[in-house]
């Protein structure tokens, strides 16, 4: 499993419904895309959720690199980069999945928490400690899944998931989930990825 993330922060005055009518018209485009596990269209907006600014940042469960190549060089990524610039694209490597109770249920806000992994830990211990979060996470209430992995470039932890309700038992960054396409949640595999 690969997760990956772009964030395209937008002016404090800025029209999100703009957002919200880009994603009803191209968030179904995804939803047979071959290698994706999962990508949730999520928006933040500026007083939302505590949300400090306006930002649209999809987030995505791949279950191939080839499927997120493909995504991101043979085309499909290019009309984002089109229409707002080409963004940082943040990835990370699977550590850890989880479907949660509401599985199936849609999602309605997604948690992002990034952490960076300390300096002298003994890192399989630290690691363990992410899988069983990313278990106690999806077995709360609402919970649709919850996902974790590392970008080892800069030691960065991202803990993810996905409610079912305006109340989500996680602490980190909230969006709003617009949309979610699918098409191989199934196969991303569940527990550690090693």
């Amino acid at each position: 499993m690969h997760a990956v993330q772009y964030e395209v922060t937008l002016p404090a005055d800025y029209d999100m419904d703009i957002i919200r009518t880009r994603v009803a018209r191209v968030g179904h485009l995804l939803d047979d895309w071959e290698g994706l596990g999962s990508k949730a269209y999520l928006m933040r907006e500026r007083g939302v959720h505590g949300s400090p600014v306006n930002q649209y940042a999809p987030f995505y469960l791949w279950n191939t690199t080839e499927g997120m190549n493909n995504f991101l060089w043979g085309g499909a990524f290019q009309g984002l980069v089109n229409d707002f610039g080409r963004p940082e694209v943040r990835q990370w490597s699977g550590l850890a999945y989880e479907a949660g109770g509401a599985a199936g249920s849609p999602a309605v806000l997604a948690v992002r928490r990034r952490q960076p992994v300390p300096d002298g830990v003994e890192l399989s211990g630290l690691m363990e400690d992410v899988v069983r979060e990313t278990r106690q996470s999806a077995a709360a209430d609402g919970a649709v899944l919850a996902a974790a992995a590392v970008d080892t470039a800069c030691w960065e932890l991202v803990h993810f998931s996905l409610w079912d309700h305006d109340a989500p038992k996680a602490d980190g960054d909230v969006f709003q989930v617009l949309h979610l396409s699918a098409p191989g949640l199934d196969r991303v595999p569940r527990g550690r990825q090693w």
